[in-house]
């Protein structure tokens, strides 16, 4: 799967992002991803309410009622000019508040790094959020081309960046899995918890087995030998 994804990315999504943020002029993709961020916040607010995250729940209410009237629909940001903080929330994050471990890292197809807890996260978001599926087509359509929009631009935007971890690296699948689950935990406050998950280890092994279990045991080994002898010693 990560040889397909990056051959994704070489063909189409590197090439569309680069031509996206060189044709594009900044003020206009700016706008379409203040657009499309504005657009997410009914489902972050809902996720901070299935949180239990009030204060959450409020700036993420705050910057959208604010950025959908004097901003423009959302077109600008004047709430980050008034010092609303923005909030980031996704299922992926509520099913970790709720308890549900992170499970084995996975690289979906066209989309890239994820675990089995944010591949869940990925298809509930879609439908936490009214905008992808209300009546209204319009609305729907200007979600999805404003989220195409913004992915192409931070593809043009960091391709400096993605280039190294996917063309220049040594292995660009253990790099890319090794930094989306340090920036992922980072994100849930668990890169400091010891219990966490090595990003290169088999999730399904028992951490419990006897690492010599099965192995022949030397028939000459003698357990109450000095191990700090001299075997060329003088008897």
């Amino acid at each position: 799967m990560h040889d397909f994804n990056l051959a994704v990315d070489r063909f189409a999504y590197r090439p569309a992002g680069i031509g996206y943020s060189k044709v594009v002029p900044d003020p206009i993709e700016d706008s379409i991803s203040a657009f499309a961020e504005n657009l997410s916040q009914p489902k972050i607010m809902i996720n901070a309410l299935l949180q239990g995250d009030l204060e959450g729940f409020g700036w993420s209410l705050a910057r959208f009622l604010m950025n959908s009237t004097i901003g423009g629909f959302g077109l600008s940001d004047p709430a980050s000019e008034f010092g609303v903080p923005v909030v980031d929330k996704d299922f992926g994050q509520t099913l970790h508040v709720w308890g549900v471990g992170e499970g084995a890292y996975l690289e979906l197809p066209f989309y890239g790094p994820s675990t089995e807890r944010d591949t869940v996260g990925i298809m509930v978001d879609i439908w936490l959020n009214p905008f992808s599926f209300i009546g209204n087509n319009t609305l729907g359509d200007a979600t999805l081309y404003s989220n195409v929009g913004e992915l192409l631009s931070d593809r043009g935007r960091y391709s400096d960046t993605i280039d190294a971890i996917l063309y220049e690296s040594a292995d660009s699948y253990a790099q890319a899995r090794l930094i989306y689950l340090q920036n992922r935990r980072f994100e849930l406050g668990t890169s400091g918890d010891p219990d966490a998950f090595d990003p290169y280890a088999d999730p399904y092994d028992d951490p419990y087995a006897d690492p010599y279990a099965g192995a022949t045991a030397d028939p000459y080994y003698d357990p109450y030998s000095d191990p700090y002898e001299d075997p060329y010693a003088l008897q």
